[in-house]
């Protein structure tokens, strides 16, 4: 640092300043300052910073499924505003949520030194017996956390009754549903929803078919309900498994949305370019991220005060996938 203050004609407190990107160093300053870091090869001792400034500079992911497409583009938005906070993101994927899984990642990303941790679309909350580590800031994206933490989540209930209202108000006598994993929140909160929406129109609740959110399992549930000539509405908890669903479908003769209109959940980037484009709820993953990493920078900074909950809400996008029944 004094062999970078010497080159730039600055002091070792000015180089700090602009080490820590802090705004009070005018530009001119910063530019030269920059120059000599480059020539020099300077790089921040972040060990010696965390000793001063008691941070970091790390934030911590825990993802349950890091192949599902809404926690990659959940960890997508993360990644991006934590790099825009001057942030670095530390990621541990879980397969099993069981309570020693989820202790073994906390203690992994406290040994690995992070300011606070994200933890995404977590059942194993739903554990009585499960005490989080105390003193480390955390969210919860996309799960219940008992109001103990703060949480960032999409109107799942929202989401799913503009699908099944849609599709009533197409004239179609009830929703035949794809439902997501019995452990998912989100699934569970899109079922009830479902649920709920029909009975309150008066409508028939036909049996809930399950997936796992893959299109194969869609596509299963998909040759259950093509061999059912009474169904003509289908909505699946996810595009994945809709897409099994059409391909289902297809294959029985049963077109879309001629006979069946079908429709998802998330609006993933492939769905406006399906065969049939499909009807969808999207939800903002790239918000919900930089919702989290918000909530806990704030966490970091003041720990005190009631857990935020933050709710975003998805918007219904009518496609070629959803029609009137044939009369």
């Amino acid at each position: 640092m004094a062999d970078v203050a010497a080159m730039a004609g600055v002091s070792s407190q000015t180089v700090s300043r602009v080490a820590n990107n802090r705004h009070n160093v005018d530009e001119g300053t910063r530019r030269r300052v920059l120059s000599a870091m480059e020539i020099l090869g300077y790089r921040p001792n972040t060990a010696a910073r965390a000793l001063v400034t008691g941070r970091f500079g790390v934030l911590g992911v825990i993802s349950f499924d890091v192949t599902a497409c809404g926690n990659t583009r959940t960890l997508a938005g993360i990644a991006d505003a934590a790099q825009e906070a001057g942030y670095s993101v530390n990621l541990i994927g879980v397969r099993a949520q069981t309570e020693r899984a989820v202790r073994e990642a906390f203690e992994r990303l406290t040994v690995q030194s992070v300011d606070g941790i994200i933890l995404i679309e977590a059942q194993i909350l739903d554990t009585p017996a499960l005490s989080l580590p105390s003193g480390m800031p955390l969210v919860v994206a996309d799960g219940e956390s008992g109001h103990h933490h703060p949480t960032v989540d999409v109107d799942q209930a929202l989401g799913a009754r503009s699908v099944v209202s849609h599709l009533l108000g197409l004239g179609h006598r009830t929703v035949w549903h794809v439902a997501g994993p019995r452990d998912s929140h989100p699934a569970r909160r899109r079922a009830q929803s479902w649920h709920h929406t029909l009975k309150t129109a008066g409508a028939p609740t036909p049996p809930v078919l399950y997936g796992d959110w893959s299109a194969a399992s869609g596509y299963r549930a998909g040759l259950e309900l093509a061999a059912r000539p009474e169904v003509t509405a289908v909505f699946a908890a996810n595009d994945q498994m809709a897409l099994g669903v059409l391909r289902a479908l297809q294959e029985a003769g049963r077109p879309v949305p001629g006979d069946v209109s079908v429709a998802g959940f998330d609006d993933i980037a492939e769905a406006e370019y399906f065969p049939t484009p499909l009807t969808t709820v999207r939800q903002d993953f790239d918000e919900v991220g930089r919702q989290c990493v918000r909530l806990l920078l704030d966490r970091i900074a003041g720990p005190d005060g009631t857990p935020r909950r933050v709710v975003l809400t998805p918007t219904l996008v009518a496609r070629g996938s959803t029609a009137a029944p044939r009369s």
